[in-house]
């Protein structure tokens, strides 16, 4: 039970580390706040670019570093790897991560798309993104089982499947702090 215990708190303070430095990478004066329904016209205008700019900037910052830069750390705390699994799941984790970064890479794309969009988005570029969004949605998901796959082979299936729940809760995080700053389309 302890181990539960620990995997969850850790898990949690994670996630408040990662918003609280989400929080303090915005510009002294910002709101932080979406963009609003009508583009604004002026000076105004400007803001609300830089807001966008800084929302990316954020983004990038969420899918690269906060709980990536932790995920080794979370990992490792969690898993409890004996000497010979440590030795055989690191290179396998290790292409694993390299993969998925080229699906958070072209994810990072589609959100810049996305915002680029936003205050012009018709059906077709919305439908468009949608459709890439799923796409990305379902690489993850067959990475995900491949290096299961992979992952069992070396290791054995019990912790295997630990590691992917340690995983989806780190990327379901991950995916929250994502989705609650993006705007919904309008």
């Amino acid at each position: 039970m302890k181990h539960l215990t620990t995997s969850g708190l850790t898990l949690a303070l994670v996630a408040f580390a990662s918003m609280a430095s989400a929080q303090a990478t915005k510009p002294t004066g910002s709101t932080g706040t979406r963009p609003t329904a009508t583009k604004p016209a002026g000076p105004a205008a400007s803001t609300a670019d830089d807001t966008r700019d800084t929302n990316l900037r954020a983004y990038t910052e969420l899918l690269r570093s906060d709980l990536r830069s932790q995920h080794v750390a979370i990992i490792t705390e969690v898993m409890q790897f004996s000497e010979a699994e440590d030795a055989k799941f690191w290179p396998v984790y290790r292409e694993y991560e390299a993969d998925l970064a080229k699906i958070n890479d072209d994810r990072m794309a589609l959100i810049k798309e996305y915002a680029a969009n936003y205050d012009s988005l018709t059906d077709a570029v919305a439908d468009k993104l949608a459709r890439r969004a799923l796409d990305l949605e379902a690489r993850r998901q067959t990475l995900k089982s491949t290096y299961y796959d992979k992952l069992k082979s070396v290791i054995s299936p019990k912790t295997a499947a630990r590691f992917m729940q340690v995983e989806n809760q780190i990327l379901l995080l991950l995916d929250l702090q994502i989705a609650s700053s993006l705007p919904l389309a309008k």
